[in-house]
C-alpha cells in the first residue's frame, strides 16, 4: 500500500510538468519525457498527448 502511495504522488507531481514550457513541441516534449519516466514507453505517449492536448486549449496549434 505504501509503494503505491508513492508511486501516486510521484506521478501527480510529475503530470503537472506536461503543461510546462513555452511552445507545443515543448510541452509536448516535457509531457513524454515525464510519461517515460513513470510508466515507460507506453507513458511517453501518453504524456506526449497530454502536453500537446494542454497546449491545445491554451490556443496553440
Amino acid at each position: 500500500m505504501r509503494r503505491l502511495t508513492q508511486v501516486l504522488i510521484l506521478s501527480a507531481g510529475l503530470a503537472g510538468l506536461a503543461a510546462c514550457g513555452a511552445t507545443m513541441e515543448q510541452r509536448a516534449a516535457t509531457g513524454a519525457i515525464t510519461g517515460a519516466v513513470v510508466a515507460g514507453p507506453v507513458g511517453a505517449a501518453v504524456g506526449g498527448a497530454a502536453g500537446a492536448a494542454v497546449a491545445r486549449t491554451q490556443g496553440e496549434d
